[in-house]
């Protein structure tokens, strides 16, 4: 399989391409790709390149376009995870976790019980996280980079999350009769499925918030009968939403 990078999308404008300098550091420090070998370049818009070599140094490396298609690697439907914001480890653990299995967009939540109180964290962290999502979705072969959207409090999610979604769920371990799966299956005959699922910290979500989840047509599902911890959750729920409206 080719190495794929995501570049600016200009660059895949032209027939020959000089590689941003960190992309060109990791072809030829880390890699150590010579001339003549292939590589996949994406534009994060929905198309990607095929590009021979034709320069490797430590300096700079240049390529040549052999083809322009569509990228691949995305799921039909449209995926938001709202995660509690968590220790950093924990949190770009989630990031490249649900980004492999097919994660649209992140949007770091605060909590009454979110371990990380200031969503001036997230912008901080930003340059940080978002190469982690660009490179998780280049190894997993995304067509597509996830969004990282600022943080929000509970009640902020609460109020815009049907703006954009077709249908909102929380994982909470007190609903024990409607799976996560069979929620999900109320989407499947729309073109594009636009599902938000909302995971709360690691100490669990409060009484208040999941009133005020039901209070805004946000349901309660559950991820199955055993309590999972919140990074397992978010990867557990994003699994079974997308495999279940991956089905025809």
């Amino acid at each position: 399989m080719s190495h794929r990078f995501f570049l600016p999308p200009e660059l895949l404008k032209t027939s020959e391409i000089l590689f941003p300098q960190e992309t060109a550091r990791q072809i030829a420090r880390v890699l150590r790709l010579k001339p003549g070998a292939h590589v996949i370049a994406l534009d994060n818009a929905g198309r990607q390149a095929e590009v021979e070599l034709s320069a490797v140094s430590n300096e700079a490396v240049e390529g040549r376009v052999l083809g322009i298609s569509a990228a691949g690697g995305e799921p039909r439907a449209r995926l938001t995870l709202y995660l509690g914001l968590t220790q950093r480890e924990k949190f770009e653990w989630m990031l490249q976790k649900c980004t492999e299995v097919g994660a649209t967009a992140f949007v770091p939540l605060v909590t009454q019980r979110s371990l990380v109180q200031d969503g001036r964290e997230v912008e901080r962290k930003r340059d940080r996280w978002e190469a982690i999502l660009r490179e998780a979705a280049e190894q997993c072969g995304r067509g597509r980079i996830p969004a990282l959207r600022p943080a929000q409090t509970w009640a902020a999610a609460l109020r815009g999350i049907h703006a954009e979604h077709d249908l909102a769920l929380v994982a909470w371990e007190g609903e024990h009769t409607l799976r996560l799966r069979e929620a999900v299956r109320a989407l499947k005959d729309q073109p594009i499925p636009r599902l938000a699922v909302l995971i709360g910290p690691e100490g669990g979500l409060s009484e208040e918030e999941i009133n005020t989840a039901y209070a805004a047509g946000v349901r309660a599902v559950s991820l199955g009968d055993r309590i999972l911890r919140m990074e397992t959750a978010a990867v557990v729920a994003a699994a079974l939403a997308l495999d279940e409206l991956e089905k025809r």
